[in-house]
This record gives structure tokens, C-alpha cells and sequence, in this order.
């Protein structure tokens, strides 16, 4: 192998070395750690999307109260997750079954597998999709994991049955901002719907504090 030769191997390791380093560093996010005590709180935008996601939240909230009635979950509150609004903007919401209104709202990631070329989700019950599940969920015991606090999920449906066995869970991570960041997209999960660590916080007033458990539900 000739000097010249050399030389230009040499400057492409160093240049492909140099973009990992600075796409892995450069561009690493970095999200407050202390929102406003306000950052949760869900705005009522005017618009026809922001009016269709909030019919559809009313409409799932609204199922929601038949099946917390009939199978013992709590009766005040429930997690709702819409599929259908981009990860950047705010989609995982806290519902108050007894008045009808959005509490809470953030963001949550969707799963790796999930994502498509075209912009449209896939969903999978699957080993190893790495994919979101639709379905309801049981929320259950807490536990301290690889991201720290984190809680059980049970499917409840065909469509997430095997939610459990997957090792889906509801936990936190740095990636997910606090604030919407649309047009932006945020991180992907392994199928776990993933929040930012103050969010988890918040949800962990509700959860610790129901003497029954929570149901969430993601839907599309």
C-alpha cells in the first residue's frame, strides 16, 4: 500500500470519527430538568386539529368510564395516549373521568419499529417489533429499573397481550423534552411509552396515591 493510499484511509477514519463525535455529542439534546409548574398543563388551542384531538381524548375517556366501572380500575382518573399526534406535540394525557377534562398533558415516545418512510405508524404485539401496542393497560406496582423509576404494564387486549413478556413499561428518559417541540420529532423507544422525567413524576402523584389501579390506553 503506497504513502498517498495511506494517508487517504487514514483522513477518512479520522473524518468518520469526527462526525460520530459530533453527532453523538454535538447534537445530543439537553432538556431542563426543572420545568415550569405549568409545563404540564393542557391548553385548549382553537384549530380543527386541536379540536379533533380533543373530541377524540372526550370520546376514549368516555369509553373509558364503562370499563373502569366493570373491572375495578380507578374511577377518577385514566392516561390516555393518541397515537395519531405527533411525537412532538403533546399526546399522552391525564383524564378526570369525573369532570370530563384534560388535567395533564405530555409527550411520549412511540416505539423504533413502529415508524415508517411514510409518516404512518405500524403497531405490533410481537417479540422483538419493537413496536408501540395498542390497547388498554393495567398500570401496575412500581419498580426501580435501567432508567430508574418505571411501572409494569398488563395488556389487556389481543392486540398488546403479550405487553408484559416484552418487557413494556412506563418509565422516563433525558430524550423526552418537557415542552412540545413540533415540528421536531422526539426520540424512539423499544415500544415503551417513554415520558420525560418530571412528566413521570406527576403521574406518579396519581398512581402512588389511587387505591385502584390505573388503566391506560393507547390508541390510534
Amino acid at each position: 500500500m503506497n504513502l498517498a493510499r495511506r494517508i487517504l484511509i487514514i483522513s477518512f477514519v479520522l473524518l468518520a470519527a469526527i462526525s460520530s463525535f459530533g453527532y453523538f455529542f454535538w447534537y445530543k439534546p439537553k432538556f431542563s430538568k426543572h420545568p415550569p409548574a405549568k409545563a404540564f398543563a393542557y391548553k385548549t388551542n382553537t384549530g380543527s386539529a386541536a379540536n379533533e384531538v380533543l373530541s377524540r381524548v372526550k370520546l376514549k375517556g368516555a369509553q373509558a368510564k364503562d370499563y373502569v366501572l366493570e373491572h375495578g380500575f380507578s374511577r377518577t382518573h385514566c392516561f390516555l395516549i393518541d397515537m395519531r399526534v405527533p411525537s412532538g406535540k403533546m399526546r399522552f394525557f391525564v383524564y378526570n373521568l369525573k369532570k370530563d377534562s384534560v388535567e395533564l398533558a405530555g409527550l411520549v415516545t412511540h416505539g423504533s419499529g413502529s415508524q415508517t418512510d411514510a409518516g404512518e405508524l405500524v403497531f405490533s404485539n410481537l417479540s422483538n417489533s419493537y413496536c408501540t401496542s395498542l390497547g388498554r393497560y393495567k398500570v401496575g406496582k412500581p419498580y426501580s429499573g435501567t432508567f430508574g423509576l418505571a411501572y409494569k404494564l398488563y395488556g389487556l387486549d389481543e392486540s398488546n397481550s403479550n405487553a408484559f413478556n416484552r418487557c413494556v413499561v412506563l418509565h422516563a428518559h433525558d430524550c423526552v423534552p418537557s415542552g412540545e417541540v413540533y415540528p421536531g420529532n422526539i426520540c424512539l423507544s423499544l415500544g415503551c411509552p417513554t415520558v420525560s422525567p418530571p412528566f413521570l413524576t406527576r403521574l406518579q402523584d396519581y398512581l402512588d396515591h389511587s387505591k385502584d389501579p390505573v388503566l391506560l390506553w393507547i390508541y390510534y
